[in-house]
């Protein structure tokens, strides 16, 4: 069973991510933080095989996140951002720190049709990922 850390400040995103997934057979969500510095704190713990990160977060954002992260971690990254859309600023940054892939939200921070729009293509990459690790 390959392990799945959530990196996101909505609770709703959380939950509408996490029901994505989970659709993904062989995989668990092992653990969920609100900001950076909380996931940091449980990373030991969680042994995470993929985290799966939002960049705009309160506390610690997940560039910072990033930084701190690759000195602790082996696991693949999936930057999961409205501000991380293909070749913008933070999308390059969240490669250089180290992200395997980085995918925008379709409609902002909260998007409700993230099954609907983006569904496929994260189920696709976490896939992917976790087969190359």
């Amino acid at each position: 069973m390959k392990r799945i850390m959530l990196v996101e400040d909505s609770t709703l995103m959380r939950t509408l991510i996490k029901k994505i997934v989970e659709s993904v057979e062989g995989v668990k969500v092992v653990a969920e933080a609100a900001n950076g510095k909380s996931a940091l704190e449980c990373l030991d713990k969680a042994k995470p095989d993929l985290i799966i990160l939002d960049l705009e977060m309160p506390v610690m954002n997940g560039l910072e996140f990033l930084r701190n992260a690759r000195l602790r971690t082996k696991a693949k990254v999936l930057v999961l951002s409205s501000v991380a859309q293909a070749g913008s600023k933070n999308a390059l940054e969240a490669r250089k720190l180290g992200a395997a892939a980085v995918l925008g939200k379709p409609s902002g921070a909260v998007s409700m049709d993230i099954e609907e729009k983006r569904g496929h293509h994260i189920v696709q990459i976490i896939r992917s990922l976790l087969r190359a690790s």
